[in-house]
This record gives structure tokens, sequence and C-alpha cells, in this order.
């Protein structure tokens, strides 16, 4: 695989980590490569469902050669499913990579202007809190709270510029990622997306946001416990100590 080609189009790789996420799987896939026709590629990453999420990507594979699955021995966690994604974008030298859910939260429509404001940013999050808006469909309330001041209580601990530090829905430039030390990245869930934002920030990488709508999922089961919480509110002092100690 190589970067660009000979038109200079850059190559993209979204990648969906998925677990249980049969009843969801194949409507999200068909979306993508229907509105997408060529330079994007698909890379899931399946911790084992016991639904059977893996058996229908690997049918989808026999009618589509730029869909790629990785199936992994058990429930390992989404930072490691996304880190494992960006190494396979890095080892196969694609020019985006791109981190979306399963669920349907996040609109494939919104690909398009991720992947063009990637010309002008390292990185690009889709942002639920821009401005004084909540662009959030569905959540209860308490949900709802607890999401907004963890983005409101990261930005304060650590000074970081970004609107919603906590999103999920993000595109780097895969030359930009290949700056940062993957192996130093340790957290999950919420946490690994500050993580992340806050390592290329510190980085000097150009961070971008656009606005996007979520909505959240209709079927299967949220996937956010208790201990991503926890995580979530104290990686953002290691994640100051570190850098007031120059280890980031």
């Amino acid at each position: 695989m190589r970067q660009g080609d000979n038109n200079g189009q850059r190559r993209c790789l979204v990648v969906v980590p998925t677990y249980n996420e049969a009843e969801n799987i194949g409507k999200l896939l068909e979306e993508i490569f229907a509105r997408y026709t060529a330079h994007l590629d698909v890379l899931v990453i399946d911790d084992k469902s016991p639904d059977g999420t893996a058996t229908l990507v690997r049918r989808a594979q026999e009618k589509n050669a730029r869909l790629f699955l990785i199936e992994r021995p058990g429930k390992m966690g989404l930072g490691t499913a996304y880190i494992e994604g960006f190494r396979f974008a890095i080892r196969n030298r694609y020019d985006l990579v791109v981190e979306m859910d399963a669920d349907y939260s996040h609109d494939p429509a919104v690909l398009a202007a991720m992947m063009e404001m990637a010309k002008e940013a390292d990185l690009v999050i889709g942002s639920r809190y821009m401005g004084n808006t909540v662009n959030v469909v569905n959540w209860p309330l308490g949900r709802l709270v607890l999401s907004k001041a963890a983005s409101i209580y990261t930005r304060m601990i650590t000074g970081m510029p970004v609107s919603d530090p906590t999103g999920g829905y993000k595109c780097f430039r895969v030359c930009s990622l290949a700056s940062l030390d993957l192996e130093k990245v340790k957290s999950q869930g919420y946490s690994f997306q500050i993580e992340m934002n806050y390592r290329a920030w510190k980085k000097g990488l150009v961070i971008r946001e656009i606005p996007i709508v979520f909505v959240d999922r209709t079927v299967g089961k949220s996937k956010m416990t208790r201990k991503n919480v926890v995580e979530a509110i104290w990686i953002v002092w290691w994640l100051k100590a570190l850098s007031i100690v120059g280890r980031l």
C-alpha cells in the first residue's frame, strides 16, 4: 500500500473497534462504502464479540477488498484497539486515519468534512460542544451533564484548548500521528481520547474542531463503565505531571 495515488488523492483508513455490534456493523459498513467509493478503507478491530460481529465482517470482506478485520482474543479495551489501528495505518502508509464508533453515533457523512479539514490540521476532532451549543441527541440528562462537566474539567486542569476533549470521532494525519510515542499511551475509554489529544497538543500538532451531531445508539448497549469515568478523572493530573517533569 502506498501513500496517495497517481491523482494525488489521500488514502484514509477508518478504524472501527467492535464488541457486540452485530446489529449495527453491517449497515454502517454499507453506508461508508456507498458514500466513499475510493481512497477510503475500513479496519474493524473486534474483541471476540459473542454476538458474531466478526463473522458478519468476514462475510462483507468477501465482497469488498477495502475492508479489513483484526480479531483479538478477548475484550482488551478501546485504547489498545485504536493503537493497533494506528499502527496498521502507519505500517501500510495511509495518509489519514479516522476513529469511529460502530454504533452509528458518528455520522459517516461527516467523514468528508473531516478529511477536508485535515488538509490544514494534524488532528481534526468532531466536537459536540463547540461554542455554546450542545449537539447531543437521545442522551439522558445525567450522562450529558457528566460528559459536559468532563470537558470543562479537562480544559481547566490541562489548559488544552479543545472544546470536546472526550469526543471519539477524530481524524489524524498519519505522518503526524507517527511522531507521537504510541508505546507511552496507556489509558482507555474517555481518558484515551483525552490522552491522545493532550499528547498531540503538547507535541505542537495543529488541532482543529468541526461541529457534529452526536446521536446516542438506538440498538446495542453502551460500553461506558464506572471505571472509564474514574480513569478520566485522574488521567488529566497524570498527564499534567508527566508534562511538568518532561516525561510525556
